[in-house]
């Protein structure tokens, strides 16, 4: 960064912070915000999905969920941030929009509140407090540990925009993660569950996966107040969408919407690129896409969907899971006894991954299928020789490692990358993989 843009980009976030600021003030707008360490995106779009046929609302785009993002979404429909204009453009028209009052301004923000290091929450809620906070999912070991004192020092921080909600506000919680659970003792606003577990105060059961035709599919039930619907999600895959079905439901409920009414928006719900989403590979193999990040709980997920369903082969291709500090080696190694009893090839990418791989190796996987890999272009090559027809193959790691050059060198369709895949705009394709 040179010197002149290390000065101006704090004046920027002071400007944007002020009109983001000022605009909730001009337009009252109610707030949802959505924190975790695993499914934001995810219960973002669900929620969105379920509200935007009874209301105006607005979610923020791609990862917009720091201090530019937060404001640059209660500011405008922001989709990117490129342009040597883009900033003034902001400026001008938010400006705009505080003298001349929009009637299209929507009624409601959905907004994701991400967290990497102590103090960030504070920043975020200092621009905008929520009236509606959701909590996902911290996991044992959560993504960015290492940034804090441990994992109660992420929690802290998670729970900071539980215990600022409004007495008359909610709190929708995880009441399958204990971290979570937790937050209810922390807040003033009325609490409301969802998850697996009997004490959710809306049950998901009876999950069932498949794929067909390289089209998956999830059904489950939605069970609140003695009463349940069955739900469909066609093109979705994984444990982690129904979480993002139970959080809607619940925001759903608080709205006033009925259980049918919320399964009939919720079948329409597709799940956000890189998060499980099934592509046909070379030689009619079928390539499950979770390339957006990766965490323990996130990876453990995703190969306990792969277990479940039916393949000829089943391959799992796995980059590093970064940020976790001093639990880094364990948790690879944790992963690494679970793809033993999940893939029949396991791919690994990266210096951590290295130790999922020589786990797996330990837990019983045939050192013969196990290749452990120091790049992307060395697994691609290596997966594109070892597919066969009929081949499932998973793909996930976190976002430095870009494993989604991995699923574009081996999509049946590469063209489609752009519509498809995650990280595909010029600026992050300008950006090289941690391992080339």
């Amino acid at each position: 960064m040179t010197p002149m843009k290390s000065r101006l980009l704090p004046l920027l976030e002071k400007i944007i912070k002020t009109l983001a600021k000022l605009t909730l003030k001009r337009y009252k707008p109610g707030i949802i915000g959505i924190t975790g360490n695993v499914g934001k995106t995810s219960a973002k779009e669900a929620i969105r999905l379920l509200l935007e046929r009874e209301r105006k609302v607005r979610a923020n785009s791609k990862n917009f969920n720091n201090e530019f993002g937060l404001p640059l979404t209660i500011l405008g429909n922001w989709k990117d941030t490129e342009g040597r204009l883009f900033w003034i453009k902001v400026i001008l028209s938010s400006i705009i929009n505080l003298l001349i009052k929009r009637k299209s301004y929507p009624e409601l923000l959905i907004l994701e509140y991400g967290i990497d290091r102590p103090g960030d929450m504070r920043k975020l809620l200092e621009i905008a407090r929520p009236h509606i906070g959701v909590v996902t999912a911290i996991g044992k070991t959560p993504v960015h540990v290492e940034f804090f004192a441990g994992k109660e020092g992420v929690i802290r921080e998670k729970a900071r925009m539980i215990s600022q909600l409004p007495a008359t506000g909610f709190a929708v919680l995880n009441a399958d993660d204990e971290a979570v659970l937790g937050m209810r003792d922390h807040t003033r606003a009325h609490g409301i569950t969802f998850g697996y577990s009997e004490r959710a105060d809306i049950k998901i059961s009876n999950l069932e996966t498949q794929i067909q035709n390289r089209v998956p599919s999830i059904s489950f039930k939605l069970n609140y107040g003695g009463s349940f619907v069955p739900v469909r999600m066609e093109g979705v895959l994984g444990k982690t969408q129904t979480y993002a079905a139970g959080a809607a439901a619940v925001i759903g409920v608080v709205f006033g919407m009925n259980l049918v009414k919320i399964a009939e928006n919720l079948g329409a719900y597709k799940s956000p690129k890189g998060r499980m989403n099934v592509l046909g590979g070379i030689k009619n193999s079928v390539i499950i896409d979770d390339t957006y990040n990766s965490s323990p709980l996130a990876a453990k997920e995703a190969l306990e969907t792969l277990k479940e369903i039916k393949a000829k082969r089943k391959i799992a291709v796995l980059g590093d899971m970064l940020e976790l500090g001093k639990h880094s080696i364990e948790e690879h190694e944790n992963i690494g006894k679970i793809a033993a009893k999940t893939a029949k090839i396991l791919i690994t990418v990266g210096a951590k991954g290295k130790f999922i791989g020589e786990s797996a190796m330990k837990a019983g996987l045939p050192k013969k299928s196990v290749f452990i890999c120091k790049g992307i272009a060395e697994a691609f090559s290596l997966l594109t020789r070892t597919i066969e027809e009929g081949d499932m193959v998973l793909v996930k790691g976190s976002q430095s490692v870009r494993m989604e050059y991995v699923v574009k060198g081996v999509m049946e369709d590469s063209s489609k990358a752009e519509e498809l895949l995650v990280r595909q705009s010029s600026a992050w394709l300008e950006k090289p993989p941690m391992y080339k």
